[in-house]
């Protein structure tokens, strides 16, 4: 934003906020990537100039953020890196930030998270992270990375926290309650619309039959999902409900082995690992319920896409699942880890399709209001409207070399 001699904000340019949304992911991302993608494309450019940058390791051989971002029409920049402590990103990022004339570079992850902080010194800038959760599995994730991450947060001047539980957990570690502000995660309704008229082909897609009852599961094959949990209670829910079939949508680490535990538990020709998709809508159509079985999430996507799509919900309170759907209002839930709850859960659901169906629609209601990407838009860039109003008279910019869109630097 440009500033007056005094420092003041100019009020008859009324020129944007400049927004660098940052951050740096290996494979094909996540619910966060939805978020920053969404939001750059639905930003008001009147008010706000938003750049996307992915930090991308040159190593990666499935990246394709790009050719989502290029689809939407975003401004979208590449720093390559050869590993991940490749010091020249530093100087990358610091050539961006002056071209662009940055004055709010966003973090998305614990390694843009420090970045941020320390372009903050150097850089006429303002920092604020996103704190999307810790949910990696990894030892030197759950006992380096992610406290590490959470003292680096404590020391921003903004932090927008995905859920509650994630703004206690920064609080703890020595956040300022007022400087931590929960944004849940939202979804723009108009995108995700179910077509009963699809039902008999998206189930033919995915090998079920028309009288099948298919309860469905979205997320990364990865310990934090516990769809290993989900197939045993599967399982118990089969033997009551033979017409029953589970279909998992996801890639990740651990798809041998649960490939393993479906075959060892006869259950090949009802429980399907179909991978990643692509069309999240179209396997909505396949399904009578939604199951997420998660100890861990921030806000989960996959969650307000089924509330969406209108789909019948039975999930675990981890995270912010129950501040999204919750229990008895738009969704079931249950104790994260408890098997015999989710199976209850479970067979309550695919029983009581009456209840099931009015929760579904009272689902939707919810993303068309409160939970709309619109609703949380706003309360975003209420936080930038904040923070420009802060900022002090940056010096005047280098003369910039121009960075095209989807360019790599």
């Amino acid at each position: 934003m440009k500033r007056t001699a005094d420092g003041a904000p100019d009020a008859d340019r009324q020129s944007p906020l400049r927004i660098l949304e940052l951050r740096s992911v290996f494979g094909t991302g996540g619910g966060p990537e939805k978020t920053i993608l969404l939001g750059a494309a639905q930003a008001d450019p009147a008010r706000y100039r938003v750049t996307v940058c992915y930090i991308r390791d040159r190593r990666d051989p499935v990246f394709h953020i790009d050719d989502r971002a290029r689809r939407l029409g975003i401004d979208y920049v590449e720093v390559h890196e050869r590993h991940s402590a490749d010091p020249a990103v530093w100087g990358h990022l610091r050539r961006l930030i002056r071209h662009r004339d940055i004055d709010i570079v966003h973090a998305h992850d614990y390694k843009t998270n420090v970045l941020a902080l320390a372009l903050g010194r150097y850089e006429s800038i303002t920092p604020l992270a996103t704190a999307h959760g810790w949910t990696g599995h990894s030892r030197r994730e759950r006992w380096i990375y992610y406290p590490a991450d959470r003292a680096i947060l404590a020391r921003y001047p903004r932090v927008i926290a995905v859920s509650s539980e994630i703004r206690d957990a920064l609080v703890r570690a020595g956040a300022r309650e007022a400087s931590t502000t929960v944004v849940l995660n939202g979804i723009d309704p108009s995108r995700f619309v179910r077509h009963p008229d699809r039902r008999e082909a998206a189930r033919r897609l995915y090998g079920l039959a028309p009288d099948d009852i298919v309860v469905g599961a979205v997320g990364r094959l990865e310990p934090q999902k516990n769809f290993d949990l989900l197939i045993r209670t599967f399982a118990a829910v089969n033997a009551q409900r033979p017409r029953a079939r589970l279909v998992i949508a996801g890639d990740g680490g651990l798809r041998a082995i649960l490939d393993r535990q479906i075959t060892d538990a006869g259950l090949t020709d009802r429980c399907r690992l179909v991978g990643h998709i692509g069309d999240v809508g179209t396997f909505h159509d396949a399904l009578d319920l939604f199951v997420q079985s998660s100890d861990y999430e921030g806000t989960p996507n996959a969650v307000l896409e089924a509330m969406a799509l209108e789909t019948p919900i039975v999930a675990t309170d981890a995270g912010g699942t129950a501040e999204l759907a919750r229990d008895g209002k738009e969704a079931v839930i249950v104790p994260c880890m408890d098997e015999a709850a989710l199976t209850r859960a479970l067979i309550e659901a695919l029983t009581d399709t009456a209840a099931a169906a009015r929760r579904a629609r009272a689902a939707r209601h919810r993303v068309e209001g409160p939970l709309s990407f619109a609703s949380r838009m706003k309360q975003v860039e209420g936080i930038y409207d904040e923070l420009g109003a802060r900022m002090q008279r940056r010096p005047p910019a280098e003369a910039a070399v121009i960075v095209k869109p989807c360019e790599t630097i």
